[in-house]
């Protein structure tokens, strides 16, 4: 009897690996015991496998998820601090959390001065986005450039851009920072136009929109471009001031009262 259950403890393995079954395999032994124990049926043990192996497979998926959009950092609104930034629209943002501008294919446009955690709010959004289930990539805009030339000169910009356009949410962080050649603001505005109603676009941009020229260097493309991110978006505004800064000053503050003595001498 003893050599029969070994025998198909070894099949019920080998199956479960051939089907790829990794949260079965690895919990059914356990499962089998507790449902023993507690006389459940056949089909409600079975049933327990399958909710495990469906939660596990949507985080590995997630991870996955996570690991390809390439944040720079993990951010979530949790940890954002809205009264240091009450120029931007928390209720908004909360809402769009939610992840229903995606299927409506709606952009959001960050737009303030630096460090005012406009790439943080896009991150967060975009982490939520993945939860969602949702294909997301994060980009700085000088890196997105570099490599769509660099894709050009190696004659696979096709494929790239045919990775781009099956994302449902694109980040491009930092617009504004740093001007673009001629060719990589041609280049840009070809994955700005090719997403236009196939997928959402997040933009963080110091710039306001009548600067922008200082990037994309012509007008024409600079208006074709902005026709096709603000039709159908939503705009958030960070007009505070930098969180570097007011830390700085925070530090600075602490500093002098810690040290009166010294305060004094200077």
């Amino acid at each position: 009897m003893k050599k029969t259950e070994t025998k198909s403890t070894v099949l019920l393995q080998h199956h479960l690996k051939a089907l790829k079954l990794p949260t079965i395999l690895s919990e059914c032994e356990k499962v089998a015991g507790r449902c023993a124990t507690d006389n459940i049926d056949h089909l409600a043990f079975l049933l327990q496998l399958c909710e495990l192996e469906l939660i596990d497979r949507e985080r590995r998926a997630a991870d996955r998820r996570l690991k390809a959009a390439q944040f720079p950092n993990h951010k979530t609104l949790d940890a954002f601090e809205f009264k240091s930034q009450p120029s931007l629209n928390r209720l908004l943002i909360t809402e769009l959390l939610r992840g229903e501008y995606i299927d409506r294919r709606e952009n959001i446009l960050l737009v303030g001065n630096s460090g005012t955690g406009k790439t943080h709010v896009a991150t967060a959004l975009g982490i939520a986005a993945c939860g969602q289930g949702k294909r997301v990539r994060f980009y700085r805009v000088t890196e997105l450039i570099t490599e769509l030339m660099e894709a050009r000169e190696e004659r696979t910009l096709l494929r790239l851009k045919k990775q781009l356009s099956k994302l449902d949410v694109l980040i491009l962080d930092e617009l504004g920072y740093v001007p673009a050649s001629k060719v990589g603001a041609e280049l840009l505005f070809d994955v700005i136009s090719t997403a236009y109603e196939r997928l959402s676009v997040i933009v963080t941009t110091n710039l306001p929109f009548e600067h922008w020229t200082e990037v994309l260097g012509s007008e024409r493309l600079t208006g074709a471009a902005l026709d096709r991110l603000t039709h159908r978006c939503h705009i958030l505004e960070a007009s505070g001031d930098s969180y570097r800064l007011q830390d700085a000053k925070r530090r600075r503050r602490r500093a002098n009262r810690s040290s009166p003595d010294d305060a004094l001498t200077t």
